[in-house]
């Protein structure tokens, strides 16, 4: 299905980009963690670009030039892609859902913030759970419920990365923390992202990211265990080492500005030795009731696109008026550019 060499090459971009998605891969079995190594190389392409490029609207823009390619069955002639490509055209992977990663990056591309909670969790959606959506089309998952809990996972793993990152973020001049909360606390976003500080106000809100977090944590695990047996190991160790960033920050006290939490090589091993015994555990268990869970509402669209059975291969409206914002931005840049 995916060109051996494209596959060694997304297999590097991985070992060497993402420790931790490379060390719980390693638990999958062949047919999924493959497909999943393109399906991650790819995403990892798209962060990358975005991140560290330049013109972060021109990036988003070629990127979304590239997923049309590759769904005219045409890819560019690049590893990612072609491996990409390969497994859209396999497991017919419905076009909402990369789609919906890239609509996210294109909100970071045009500086969003976001006023409420709901908010946070749709750029999550988006960034995240758009890619557990996405994991559980590689394993032949389509049912709704474990969709949903796929998404929550998602949800979570980013609510965690944001309680992580809020120094980091602040200091570039990015805010993913609710405006309504600053408010609350007293605190200007302008202010904020000049000299941010690890305020008691601002601890408190970390410490309310990561409660969120961990009420989808919970949830995310009555899906894991429906999973294909095989597939269980792989993602428990994603969900217990992500939460275990949370755990690190919590130890540090909910200061994640003036430290940035980190987990050692010895806790990754730890958590995936739990995550073994939790796999085993689960044929045993009962169905648990929060399978059936209402999904978030910010995630429901990826999990109706998911269970489908027939891939859209057309835009959405929001991503059309979102890619319009960036090459209205991206024009006014290009006047402003110095020529080469």
């Amino acid at each position: 299905m995916i060109r051996p060499d494209d596959l060694e090459h997304c297999r590097e971009a991985i070992r060497h980009g993402s420790l931790s998605f490379h060390a719980a891969s390693r638990l999958l079995p062949g047919k999924v963690r493959d497909p999943a190594l393109a399906l991650y190389a790819f995403c990892r392409l798209a962060d990358d670009e975005v991140d560290e490029g330049e013109y972060q609207a021109g990036a988003v823009l070629r990127l979304q030039d590239r997923l049309d390619l590759v769904y005219a069955g045409k890819p560019r002639n690049a590893p990612e892609d072609r491996a990409f490509a390969a497994i859209v055209e396999e497991f017919e992977m419905p076009r909402t859902l990369p789609e919906a990663l890239l609509e996210g990056l294109a909100w970071d591309a045009a500086e969003h913030r976001y006023d409420t909670l709901s908010g946070v969790r749709d750029y999550s959606a988006r960034v995240a759970s758009a890619v557990g959506a996405m994991m559980c089309v590689l394993m032949r998952v389509r049912d709704p419920d474990a969709l949903a809990r796929a998404c929550d996972l998602g949800v979570a793993m980013q609510l965690t990365n944001i309680a992580r990152d809020i120094g980091e973020d602040a200091r570039m001049g990015r805010i993913y923390l609710p405006l309504d909360w600053l408010a609350e606390a007293g605190l200007d976003p302008i202010n904020f992202v000049r000299e941010p500080l690890p305020t008691e106000e601002v601890r408190r809100m970390v410490k309310r990211l990561l409660a969120e977090a961990d009420r989808l944590y919970i949830r995310s695990e009555a899906g894991i265990n429906v999973l294909p047996m095989q597939a269980r190991t792989g993602i428990w160790a994603a969900r217990l080492i992500y939460a275990g960033i949370g755990k690190q920050v919590r130890r540090n006290g909910y200061d994640s500005i003036s430290m940035r939490a980190h987990t050692s090589l010895q806790q990754k091993l730890g958590w995936i030795a739990q995550s073994g015994a939790r796999a085993a555990v689960s044929v045993l268990a009962p169905k648990s009731p929060l399978i059936y869970a209402k999904p978030l509402d910010e995630v429901a669209f990826l999990v109706d696109a998911a269970g489908r059975t027939q891939p859209q291969r057309g835009r959405s409206l929001a991503v059309l008026e979102i890619m319009a914002e960036l090459r209205a931005r991206e024009a006014t840049l290009g006047r402003d550019r110095p020529l080469a």
